[in-house]
């Protein structure tokens, strides 16, 4: 490792970029293709092989946040809920899922953080929202996903997912390929999911983001997180004793979370936001883009190394920390990244709205809280 990087969680194989190649292998839906070896993912992940799979993935709920609050979740808490894997970096969304539906990681999607400079008009944008209409999904992100993969085979397959995420920039991008169902609730989900399954679908993917959205409002250590943790694990528990017999179920998030502490905006510290241009990013995986990246990255690491790892582009990309980087993720990505250590954040108010600055549950960067992710394996 980086010596720089002492006490940073890196992704290893045993990451979510093999959970859903794994769960294919498991029901025979073999892929060997385009650098993915859904073989080998089955055995890394040590996933049983079954009739029928579901795999259910829940935003923002980290392996340490689980744990903790493990007497809120009777019907996990039964299962081996302190295996874990890793999540990607920059431990986000877009990044997270993005690299489970395509196997790859964001150096090779391009989905490198919740926001990025197009290196088209220079404008930041998002790919959560993907509120640049000059980008296509499917242009900015080019690796196959293992559903185009599946070819003929993904008629097999389901996403279950609410309305408004199917179609949506980062669904293509990351998802892209596969029949969708659109439920709302959670528990409209888990009703569809074991219809799917009961009438013959081989793979189900359900998806619950209503725990990182409270996450972020209140905090994972608040009690309105504390009641979506049990809401969910209550319908994880109809989930597992309505599927029919010979289901394996892999659950599975994209990232953990952090609660917020100190955040610094550099508008109002003349050190840290000298020579910027623009940022993009998250707080705890802070993009800057700059003429002089090297002379950005001493000053940040002289003012703020303490609390955050600060890193130039040439250093994330020649240690690996987005894995193999193509050419428009080493254009699209900033120039310097800073990855917080502790629950330190860095903002700019003025750039970044009220609501982002004020978020409580925070997640990006390198720490085991957002890094280790679940991976509940069970058949039943």
């Amino acid at each position: 490792m980086f010596d720089y990087l002492q006490g940073a969680i890196l992704p290893d194989k045993r990451g979510i970029h093999a959970v859903l190649s794994g769960s294919f292998e498991s029901v025979g839906l073999s892929i060997d293709d385009a650098g993915i070896d859904s073989r080998h993912d089955l055995k890394v992940l040590g996933l049983p092989r079954a009739k029928r799979v579901c795999v259910v993935l829940v935003d923002g709920l980290g392996s340490e946040q689980l744990i903790a609050r493990r007497g809120h979740a009777r019907n996990l808490r039964n299962l081996n809920i302190d295996n874990f894997i890793t999540s990607v970096i920059p431990a986000t969304t877009a990044a997270g899922i993005t690299s489970f539906g395509t196997g790859k990681l964001p150096g090779q999607t391009s989905m490198a953080g919740y926001a990025l400079k197009s290196p088209v008009n220079d404008r930041v944008f998002s790919l959560i929202s993907w509120n640049d209409t000059i980008h296509d999904p499917q242009e900015w992100q080019r690796e196959p996903t293992l559903f185009e993969l599946l070819g003929e085979r993904t008629r097999e397959t389901v996403l279950i997912q609410p309305a408004k995420f199917i179609g949506s920039g980062l669904t293509l991008a990351a998802l892209r390929g596969v029949r969708a169902l659109s439920a709302e609730s959670l528990s409209d989900r888990v009703e569809a999911a074991v219809s799917e399954l009961r009438s013959g679908t081989k793979m189900c993917y359900l998806y619950w983001g209503n725990l990182d959205s409270i996450g972020h409002k209140h905090g994972w250590e608040s009690e309105q997180w504390i009641n979506e943790l049990e809401l969910f694990d209550s319908e994880f528990g109809v989930l597992l004793r309505r599927l029919p017999p010979d289901t394996l179920v892999v659950l599975t998030a994209d990232h953990g979370m952090i609660d917020a502490g100190a955040k610094i905006d550099i508008a109002s510290s003349p050190e840290l936001r000298q020579d910027i241009d623009v940022v993009a990013g998250e707080e705890r995986a802070f993009q800057i883009y700059t003429r002089d990246g090297d002379g950005v990255a001493t000053r940040w690491r002289d003012a703020v190394g303490d609390h955050a790892w600060v890193l130039t582009k040439e250093e994330v990309i020649s240690h690996g920390l987005l894995g193999p980087v193509n050419d428009l993720t080493k254009t699209a990505i900033g120039d310097v990244i800073v990855f917080s250590k502790d629950s330190t954040g860095f903002v700019d108010s003025r750039v970044h709205s009220t609501s982002a600055i004020n978020m409580v549950g925070v997640h990006g960067s390198l720490t085991p809280a957002e890094m280790h992710i679940p991976l509940i394996v069970e058949v039943v």
